[in-house]
């Protein structure tokens, strides 16, 4: 740099835009030494010190501290170690933030009080151990003394909430409606029929357990033809509806009021949250909704088929 002479504080105030109370307290602090003295023993500064000042300011901005600051000064730290130190630490920061953003978000949607306030916090700071836990106790309770499908009961425990390092937002709301719904005790008592039921058909010998691939594609067929038809505005009664009612009965092999109620007793839309919002934490593909269309097939099981009207003989 050119040489331009000694500044004074206040001359150096004016070049940076820093307060003198500032830079006096730089060069208190060992951070800026002064250049120079003059005989009445007031601090002059150089063209070094204006340098100095400036990537001091630059280290202050980032939000260095003075100890981070002087090091770097001083030599003791590069600056490109600071910065990857000082990065892990904004990396923290906008990990809790975002955390606080989750929860102030949940408490705003939910109207929440102090105690669940306090829930929420608590719930968004877990490990994904202690997640793993929460819903291992709910799976626990609902399933607890009932001669479960070991396939059925294993793919329901094998879904663990997993959130990344760095969640989305939206993860991180999912996350705490999921722990809100597993809490619940009207969707625990939900979930707890559901599981009696599936061990009831088990004993009555109908096959339960993992869904195998053609069911799973047979069902999804008949849900997205049921969704086609609501779309267009035809009721359970319609045609369209009664030839999949017929088509369900008779995959079914049993009677439609029997496969009605087999509909009915899986389809709960608290329950369907669930995969979604576990797949909203996890990161998995979205299942469509089935649950509109699973209500609107067993209202169609559940009303009459009109009989056809014979045309007269010519």
């Amino acid at each position: 740099m050119a040489d331009m002479g000694f500044l004074t504080i206040g001359e150096l105030a004016r070049r940076t835009g820093l307060t003198t109370r500032t830079i006096r307290f730089y060069s208190d602090e060992g951070l800026l030494p002064p250049a120079e003295r003059t005989h009445a023993g007031y601090r002059l500064y150089d063209g070094e010190s204006l340098a100095r000042l400036e990537l001091l300011r630059t280290l202050r901005e980032l939000g260095l501290g003075l100890p981070d600051a002087s090091a770097a000064l001083a030599g003791r730290s590069s600056v490109a170690d600071l910065a990857r130190r000082h990065v892990k630490l904004l990396d923290e920061q906008i990990r809790v933030l975002r955390l606080r953003r989750a929860v102030l978000r949940a408490i705003a949607r939910t109207d929440a009080e102090l105690d669940e306030v306090r829930l929420m916090k608590n719930l968004a700071t877990m490990t994904d151990e202690e997640r793993a836990a929460l819903i291992d106790d709910f799976w626990d309770e609902v399933t607890a003394g009932l001669d479960m499908h070991p396939d059925f009961e294993t793919g329901m425990r094998s879904a663990k909430p997993v959130l990344p390092d760095d969640p989305s937002p939206e993860q991180l709301e999912a996350w705490i409606e999921l722990a809100e719904l597993v809490r619940d005790k009207d969707f625990r008592a939900s979930i707890r029929a559901m599981s009696e039921a599936s061990v009831a058909a088990r004993e009555a010998g109908e096959p339960v357990g993992e869904p195998t691939a053609k069911a799973k594609e047979q069902w999804l067929s008949w849900s997205t033809r049921a969704a086609a038809a609501r779309e267009a505005g035809e009721e359970p009664t319609a045609a369209t509806a009664q030839e999949l009612a017929a088509e369900i009965v008779e995959a079914f092999g049993t009677s439609r009021e029997d496969a009605a109620t087999r509909i009915e007793q899986g389809t709960d839309a608290r329950a369907e949250r669930y995969w979604q919002l576990m797949a909203t934490i996890n990161g998995w593909p979205q299942w469509p909704a089935q649950v509109p269309n699973a209500k609107w097939l067993s209202a169609a099981l559940r009303t009459e088929p009109h009989p056809r009207e014979s045309r007269p003989r010519a």
